[in-house]
C-alpha cells in the first residue's frame, strides 16, 4: 500500500495510444504514489483514439492498498507505470495483465537508490 502524493491532469490530443508520442501528446492523468516502504511509483493513465475519457477515483493524501483499483479509461487505452530504479518487474514485455490481480513488481527489491520524481 501507500499514499497518493500528487496528481496531475494534462489535456491533450487523442492519438493512437500504442504510439510512443502518445505518452507526451495525449490527454493524460498522472498519479504519484509513495509506498509504505518509501518508494515512489508513478501511474499515467493515457487517453487514446477511441478511449477519450479518463476516470480516477483518488485524492491527494489518500491511502491506497496494493491491488486496489483506482480508476479506468472508458473503452480501454493505456497506463504507463514508472517504477523506482533497481526494482525488478515481475512481468514481461507484451504480457497481458489484469488490473488488481497481476503482480507487476516487488518493491522490496535489491536497490534502495533514491529515484528523482517528476510528475508532468
Amino acid at each position: 500500500g501507500g499514499t497518493v502524493v500528487r496528481q496531475v491532469y494534462r489535456p491533450g490530443k487523442f492519438l493512437n495510444a500504442s504510439l510512443d508520442k502518445a505518452s507526451e501528446e495525449n490527454e493524460r492523468h498522472a498519479v504519484h504514489v509513495r509506498s509504505d516502504g518509501g518508494k515512489d511509483i508513478i501511474f499515467v493513465q493515457i487517453a487514446g483514439l477511441v478511449a477519450r475519457r479518463i476516470v480516477c477515483y483518488l485524492a491527494d493524501g489518500q491511502e491506497v492498498r496494493t491491488g486496489e483499483r483506482f480508476g479506468l479509461i472508458r473503452f480501454g487505452s493505456r497506463t504507463d507505470i514508472y517504477l523506482p530504479d533497481g526494482v525488478e518487474p515481475l512481468v514481461s514485455l507484451g504480457q497481458n495483465m489484469i488490473g488488481g490481480e497481476t503482480l507487476i513488481a516487488d518493491l522490496e527489491g535489491r536497490n534502495d537508490a533514491p529515484m528523482q520524481v517528476e510528475v508532468r
